[in-house]
């Protein structure tokens, strides 16, 4: 079985290491482009998720490698102080789990929160 692995801040940390996911913290563009390639590299790992505050860590010749693999499958997420569910995010969402588990799941916002 192929590891999730997060890219976050300390902040955001505990989130992903409360629901059992890897987590690499980094504090820097630098630090977090270091960190992916080097994930990029170990055949063990499946999903990198990166926080979307990192995304200048992805120059242009990491992204067409990470657009020409079949694995890791790098998701950018959302994870600044503010999280709006509007429509657009839920797609964004939605199409990034599609592309990573091989079909639609669709996000419901319970009732009351």
């Amino acid at each position: 079985m192929y590891k999730f692995v997060a890219l976050t801040d300390e902040r955001m940390a505990d989130g992903f290491r409360l629901g059992g996911t890897e987590v690499i913290t980094v504090d820097s563009v630098e630090s977090m482009h270091r960190e992916l390639v080097r994930l990029f590299d170990d055949e063990g790992v499946g999903i990198i998720a990166v926080d979307e505050r990192f995304e200048k860590a992805i120059d242009e010749r990491l992204q067409k490698k990470i657009d020409s693999v079949y694995r890791p499958v790098v998701v950018m997420l959302p994870l600044a102080d503010r999280l709006d569910v509007t429509e657009y995010m839920s797609n964004r969402l939605q199409g990034m789990i599609r592309r990573a588990v091989g079909f639609d799941i669709k996000l419901k916002k319970e009732a009351g929160s």
